[in-house]
């Protein structure tokens, strides 16, 4: 089970988007409160959406013997969605922005002043689970485990879910001069790339 559910979660963590506003939060002027602060939001949103998302889960008792068809059917729902979502993601052509449509840039707008509580509000808004995090979290829930083990996973999972941000800022406060330059490569043309979409992840 926690090895199934770190695979989903690993899948859930590779997000250039998470790296880059991590690489620029770290190059502020007060890169550890600010990166501290992202890494907060970025915790705080996978802890709760995954424990709402567990206990819904476990609500309709998936996790016993006799729910395997339903629990089958949730599995290859997220599957399906998963590979629609792709599809679509992969067609679409990425489009200008809008200046008529500044809500679209809400996101650009906080990362672009760095500060500790828009930092948190960006980790917040940046880590709204993915579909696979939420197909981390079903793993778990539709698990005939216990709830120390329940919790293990959860907590291996949002771990995992946030390692874009943790990992750089360990690097951070081990060698600060050698991970800023490193992260410096990610920053050039970041909005252009990334764009008023990049909560997506």
């Amino acid at each position: 089970m926690l090895l199934q559910a770190a695979g989903f979660a690993v899948l859930a963590a590779l997000s250039p988007t998470a790296l880059l506003i991590t690489a620029i939060y770290l190059g502020s002027a007060r890169p550890r409160t600010t990166a501290l602060a992202y890494l907060g939001g970025a915790v705080f949103m996978s802890a709760v959406t995954g424990i709402v998302i567990l206990l819904a889960l476990r609500a309709g008792h998936l996790q016993y013997r006799n729910h395997q068809t339903p629990r089958y059917g949730l599995r290859l729902g997220l599957g399906l969605l998963t590979l629609a979502v792709g599809a679509v993601l992969m067609r679409r052509e990425p489009r200008p922005p809008d200046p008529s449509r500044p809500g679209g840039r809400i996101l650009s707008r906080l990362v672009s002043r760095p500060a500790p509580l828009t930092a948190l509000a960006v980790g917040m808004l940046v880590f709204v689970p993915a579909l696979t995090f939420i197909a981390a979290i079903q793993v778990i829930a539709t698990a005939r485990a216990g709830l120390p083990l329940s919790a293990v996973g959860l907590t291996v999972v949002v771990i995992i879910n946030a390692a874009f941000v943790w990992l750089p800022f360990l690097a951070y406060l081990a060698a600060p001069e050698l991970t800023s330059r490193r992260l410096t490569a990610f920053k050039p043309g970041f909005w252009r790339t990334a764009g008023p979409c990049c909560c997506w992840r």
